[in-house]
């Protein structure tokens, strides 16, 4: 049985649908998809790499770039054959808000009703809580070893409000729970293992792991669209619930062993 196709998250739709050559009577015409119009406007305006573009739109790198291509192939088909260019159709949504942290430079409208207001509100009036793993405050680098979160609450781009929660013996999965409730629908971490990763998605939360440092730097970085981290962060060794002696994590330097790092894995020393 084929795989459904993953709907392909867009800002908004375009303000222009249709071009042509100017002088020029066009029989012929050329579709771009609003989603390959999204790629376009990601990776060749806005200057994305193919990974933010695939975090922007929701949908696999490998995507984007079939994406990328075949859009790129519409458009040259359309300037120098002279054909008129429409945008329209394609496997497609509009954000309803929930990914505005991307979407903050450009604000577009849902239906008439401006981005902002369309997003869900959480635990009161702020737009987005983003969670962060805390320790003395850092980044803590080991999210199912966690005792706090510092949560951060955002409305139009700004940080209005923090506090520290302490997860009360919570670990690895559960804490994915402890944030939903919360309200939490962004987490910072360090080294996180599968099952919680699955955990949090499961959850509807965002997830940046891999990140080292200052937590309230690393919110500012992520608001301000320029934060490092690692997609693909992942730590392996939760057989008996911390790390042993010995243990390497996946995404350290050669030789890099866990085992008497108090910190426990980023994934990105």
């Amino acid at each position: 049985m084929a795989r459904p196709r993953r709907c392909r998250r867009v800002c908004s739709e375009p303000d222009y649908s249709s071009f042509m050559p100017d002088g020029i009577p066009c029989s012929e015409t050329v579709t771009l998809a609003v989603d390959e119009y999204e790629v376009i406007r990601l990776i060749d305006l806005e200057k994305l790499t193919h990974e933010q573009c695939a975090k922007r739109m929701d949908i696999s790198r490998t995507t984007v770039t079939e994406i990328y291509e075949s859009a790129r192939e519409k458009i040259a088909d359309s300037i120098v054959n002279g054909k008129r260019l429409i945008i329209e159709g394609g496997d497609y949504r509009l954000c309803d808000g929930s990914a505005v942290h991307f979407c903050r430079k450009r604000c577009g409208r849902v239906s008439g009703i401006p981005r902002i207001a369309a997003s869900v509100r959480l635990k009161g009036d702020h737009e987005m809580r983003i969670a962060v793993t805390f320790e003395k405050g850092n980044v803590f680098q080991h999210f199912g070893h966690t005792e706090q979160f510092k949560l951060y609450d955002v409305e139009n781009g700004g940080i209005v409000k923090e506090q520290v929660a302490d997860t009360n013996g919570s670990g690895h999965g559960a804490l994915a729970g402890f944030l939903k409730e919360m309200g939490v629908n962004t987490l910072i971490c360090g080294g996180i293992g599968m099952g919680a990763k699955n955990a949090l998605a499961d959850a509807g939360i965002e997830l940046y792991g891999g990140v080292t440092g200052n937590a309230d730097e690393a919110v500012k970085a992520l608001l301000a669209g320029n934060l490092a981290f690692n997609p693909d962060i992942q730590c392996s060794h939760h057989g008996n619930g911390h790390h042993g002696e010995g243990h390497n994590c996946g995404g350290h330097g050669d030789g890099h062993h866990c085992g008497e790092d108090k910190q426990g894995c980023a994934g990105n020393h």
